[in-house]
């Protein structure tokens, strides 16, 4: 297996496959309509103008196997140092540990970034990233109870949440 950062031209059509199985089938991700291939653009576009990592992770044929990344966790200036991450993994390879790993390295950029807080949005009853997202050392900041309904029924809204030890000296404005 390979890291690798993520492009358009290079993963656009992995990663949206990826994310699509996910809102076709599961809670992963509260979203009923599967996105357009079009929207990959717009999605890496805002990635890169905020300096946001996409990092991927290839098999030995460069196939992509998943993906995690992070985005603005709220959009006022004051929440700069805090960021909303995911990742997936797809379903062909899930349960291989690829998930802690692509963690471990957006982990390590968030650092690099001089990040604070790093934030999961996680559907409470996906017991398997709550687990892998306790092993990094998030912990639990609340749940916002039937804060979606997908598949006919509400779903509560876990917030897991990662504190570094960055920046050193955080500034206002």
């Amino acid at each position: 297996m390979k890291f690798v950062t993520c492009t358009l031209p290079g993963h656009g059509e992995a990663i949206l496959d990826i994310l699509n199985e996910s809102i076709r089938t599961s809670t992963a991700v509260y979203e009923y309509v599967p996105r357009a291939l079009d929207s990959m653009g717009p999605w890496f576009k805002t990635k890169e103008a905020k300096g946001y990592p996409v990092i991927g992770v290839e098999d030995q044929a460069g196939i992509l196997m998943g993906f995690a990344t992070y985005g603005v966790f709220r959009d006022r200036p004051a929440y700069k140092y805090s960021v909303e991450h995911s990742v997936y993994v797809h379903q062909d390879h899930r349960g291989k540990g690829l998930g802690k790993a692509l963690m471990e390295r957006l982990i390590t950029a968030a650092r690099e970034q001089d990040l604070h807080v790093m934030v999961g949005g996680i559907d409470a009853t996906n017991t398997v990233s709550i687990a892998l997202h306790e092993q990094l050392g998030f912990v639990h900041a609340g749940t916002i109870r039937q804060a979606g309904f997908k598949f006919g029924r509400w779903l509560d809204l876990a917030f897991y949440q990662l504190t570094l030890q960055t920046p050193r000296q955080p500034v206002d404005g």
